[in-house]
């Protein structure tokens, strides 16, 4: 990597840093203010005496990163506990153990921040970034913290490829798409797993999400996530040509 290298990926980190500050302190919405407060102050058992971030969570990954994998929200017991999103929750156990398998991680598992896991060309983030009652945020929730994600993807001049892990995360790809290249043609692309529609600037390619509902019920194997994985980076080292 030249020194020039280098210092734009410096750049790009720093400015991410500054982002994630900035969302961190956010509290915008009262009704998630209250929940993920209420959800450090009274966690289950297995989580007790630990302190909880119970502030919103930034996504995360490699600034120079090609793909980045959208989801809902945290969960209040994961990424708002950990400060990381998919952090300290099954559904991350699922999701990671995937990126590692296709070498866009480090390891196979993240519990907490500083633990030694490292995304190798993509980015984790999520649609919402507090943790919401019944994981449902509300449309003006949802509105408020639209901006948060236009500006990770606009700080991201690398990225090619979307995932959206879930129905939710897919509108709100294509709700960032529209406010960085305009209006998207009609009728809008619906999500499917295994689903692909140009983004504005992005290829946006739909998966169930790795939930405990999806996964043990096997709606979302280990295979299927590995396929659409393998899509995206298909797609993502196609565009450098």
């Amino acid at each position: 990597m030249t020194d020039a290298s280098r210092e734009a990926i410096a750049n790009l980190e720093a400015r991410l840093v500054a982002l994630g500050a900035e969302i961190a302190a956010c509290r915008a919405c009262p009704r998630l203010v209250a929940w993920r407060e209420e959800a450090a102050a009274h966690p289950p058992a297995r989580f007790r005496g630990e302190r909880y971030w119970a502030r919103p969570v930034p996504g995360f990954g490699d600034p120079a990163a090609r793909i980045l994998l959208l989801g809902l929200a945290p969960a209040k017991d994961g990424g708002n506990r950990t400060g990381r999103v998919f952090t300290g929750d099954r559904s991350g156990d699922f999701l990671f153990a995937a990126l590692h398998r296709r070498g866009l991680a480090s390891q196979p598992t993240s519990t907490r921040p500083r633990d030694g896991l490292e995304l190798r060309g993509a980015y984790v983030a999520a649609a919402v970034r507090c943790a919401p009652p019944g994981n449902q945020p509300r449309p003006d929730e949802r509105d408020r913290c639209a901006p948060y994600l236009d500006r990770e993807l606009a700080a991201l001049p690398a990225l090619r490829v979307v995932v959206a892990l879930g129905a939710f995360a897919w509108d709100a790809a294509l709700r960032a798409a529209a406010s960085i290249r305009g209006p998207l043609p009609r009728p809008l692309p619906r999500f499917a797993h295994g689903a692909e529609a140009a983004a504005g600037p992005f290829v946006l390619i739909g998966t169930y999400h790795p939930s405990q509902q999806n996964t043990f019920t096997g709606r979302l194997t280990p295979a299927m996530l590995d396929a659409v994985l393998a899509r995206a980076l298909a797609i993502a080292e196609a565009d450098r040509t």
